[in-house]
């Protein structure tokens, strides 16, 4: 069995020590660079006592140090936790609760960023109140600070890349349950490699190739880049956040070849103005996060951007099939085949395979796809079935092997490459002393592709306005989850099926009638 090397940054520098590896609101940083500013981090997570094995929670911005610390959490042989950025410090806490971190490293100064700036100045009482016991916390800036940093030792380059255990865990990256409640996919080094193999086996790699990444390290995209790039030898053009006019500046300046977006952004990107400018140099526009309407992708197509539509999730590792520019052209609404070594089936209710055309469970087997969520023994047997992973994504094969996604997860709202279980938000809602019953659904939206809707059922007698509700559960709930005011409809009675449960349906169409 093939021998994973984790120390994946140490090899590199040792390789291509000149290489650009990051260029960062106006710094490039080589790989010698960046590995001697993941040593002197990894010597301050070692000051502050982490043990291999340990969780580190992260909750940053994407930054420079960003990167190098994920890289020296792996040099640590502790496990990586990324956090949402966009949470409140309830739907924090309940993360840090699970995972027990040994550490959390935080933005200086914390709470600028996000939906909820200067909300939590942490970690906050109510949190700590959580776990069992006191959360360390330790600024990025301050974690590789010259009384840690060890990169200007000149002996670095007779320093050996240390070896692991090929399944050693890499990170716990969290994606929500339909119940509401956190899961943490743990992900393996093996994971990531596989998933980087597979996917430049399908779109390619160039020795000068570099990626655009705006997507925030906390999700397994903008995580991915990081390995990948890596792995390859290749640069990575990062940004902060999506800012339209600093993203299409990039474009223009940098000589960008591959970039990953999710449908909003491509949205507004074909809808700017100025128009952007679509460089020569590209190769690649991955699409993903959220389904792609065809529209969008024949618009793209037209203006010559290189869209190439993915199907993929956390528990993956990003990609499992991948579309070219020419599949789009010739299958209208295909996500393509399945990546190398990547098995896709569709199953019945079930799980017994189906034939193609046939519609059902898109199932996914494959050396990039997670063992097990964490400390939820009851999600991984449901969704881990005979080596298959269970995604409750439904979809069609056709006889050449192409996938179509139909839907993501029967009640999942996919909102700027952001998933939103509406069950989440109901239960906030739902705590309100004058709702009786809530029902949340997605509605179609050209920029966001979806946006959050709520169907509202009052106590008798009881009153409470649009603003006053929102109010409510804004300390609740990250601010991509909550509908608009104009979004909440009052009703008497929500629609029932004829067993009893809310019909969803029923309520989307009043809202869209």
């Amino acid at each position: 069995m093939l021998s994973m090397k984790k120390d994946w940054l140490r090899w590199r520098a040792l390789a291509t020590p000149g290489k650009v590896a990051v260029v960062f609101e106006g710094r490039s940083v080589s790989y010698a660079e960046l590995d001697r500013l993941a040593d002197g981090q990894a010597a301050g997570l070692a000051a502050h006592g982490i043990q291999p094995g340990d969780r580190v929670a992260a909750r940053v911005e994407n930054s420079l140090e960003a990167v190098a610390l994920v890289h020296a959490v792996a040099r640590s042989d502790a496990v990586f936790v990324p956090l949402n950025t966009r949470l409140t410090a309830a739907e924090i806490g309940r993360q840090l609760d699970l995972v027990e971190p040994a550490l959390l490293v935080v933005d200086e100064p914390f709470g600028t960023g996000g939906d909820n700036a200067g909300q939590w100045s942490g970690p906050a009482p109510d949190v700590q109140a959580r776990l069992a016991e006191p959360l360390q916390t330790v600024s990025l800036a301050r974690l590789g600070g010259d009384e840690f940093s060890i990169g200007r030792d000149a002996d670095w380059e007779r320093r050996e890349p240390r070896q692991q255990e090929e399944g050693q865990l890499q990170s716990i990256v969290f994606t929500s349950g339909s119940t509401g409640t956190p899961k943490g996919v743990q992900l393996s080094f093996a994971n990531h490699f596989w998933s980087a193999t597979a996917s430049a086996f399908r779109l390619g790699v160039g020795t000068e190739d570099r990626w655009l990444s705006c997507l925030p390290l906390y999700h397994v995209s903008g995580m991915a880049v990081v390995f990948r790039s890596c792995l390859y030898g290749t640069g990575i053009i990062l940004q902060r956040r999506f800012e339209l006019e600093e993203f299409q500046s990039c474009l223009r300046q940098n000589k960008v070849t591959q970039t990953s977006l999710v449908p909003t952004l491509l949205h507004r990107l074909l809808h700017s103005s100025p128009a952007t400018e679509w460089p020569q140099s590209l190769r690649t526009v991955l699409i993903g996060g959220a389904a792609a309407s065809p529209e969008l992708l024949h618009a793209a197509l037209e203006e010559g951007v290189p869209v190439t539509p993915s199907y993929g999730l956390t528990e993956a590792a990003t990609q499992a099939a991948t579309a070219l520019p020419a599949d789009v052209r010739r299958k209208p609404g295909t996500v393509g085949r399945p990546l190398l070594f990547t098995e896709l089936r569709i199953a019945d209710s079930d799980g017994r395979p189906l034939p193609p055309g046939e519609i059902g469970e898109i199932l996914v087997r494959g050396p990039q796809v997670t063992t097990a969520y964490y400390r939820n023994p009851a999600a991984t047997a449901a969704a881990l079935q005979g080596g298959w992973l269970h995604t409750g994504d439904m979809g069609r094969l056709d006889s050449d092997g192409d996938l179509f996604v139909l839907q993501r997860r029967a009640d999942l709202i996919v909102s700027g490459g952001e998933n939103i279980y509406p069950v989440e938000v109901e239960t906030v809602l739902r705590d309100h002393p004058a709702v009786a019953d809530v029902c949340v659904v997605g509605l179609p939206d050209a920029e966001w592709g979806q946006r959050c809707a709520a169907a509202v059922q009052l106590h008798a007698g009881k009153t409470v306005t649009r603003d006053a509700l929102l109010a409510f559960s804004r300390g609740r709930l990250a601010g991509y989850k909550q509908p608009s005011a104009k979004h909440i409809r009052f009703v008497d009675a929500l629609p029932e099926t004829a067993s009893g449960k809310v019909a969803r349906r029923a309520v989307r169409t009043m809202f869209e009638g």
